[in-house]
């Protein structure tokens, strides 16, 4: 397949020297970073998908996002500290 991609001048540099170093084309280098960026990581052997288990609990607190580690910390430190004023 061929198509045209934009990069910006520091980039377009660098990848072509690691091209000449590795003994390679552009084209190569870049379909082995795609290769490598879009490889599936977290398939396992028998193509089913990871499954973690917990043990003893219902899951996160409620309101409690997961993917915003801030929400985590401030759970942590309210059930620590319990609703104590700042500053002390």
């Amino acid at each position: 397949m061929r198509t045209t991609i934009s990069l910006d001048d520091n980039l377009g540099k660098t990848a072509r020297r690691r091209a000449r170093q590795e003994g390679l084309s552009l084209s190569a280098l870049v379909a082995r970073a795609l290769r490598t960026l879009l490889a599936d990581r977290g398939a396992r052997a028998d193509g089913q998908p990871f499954r973690l288990v917990t043990v003893g609990g219902g899951g996160p607190l409620p309101g409690v996002d997961l993917d915003r580690t801030s929400g985590l910390i401030a759970a942590e430190d309210e059930a620590s500290h319990g609703d104590e004023p700042r500053g002390r």
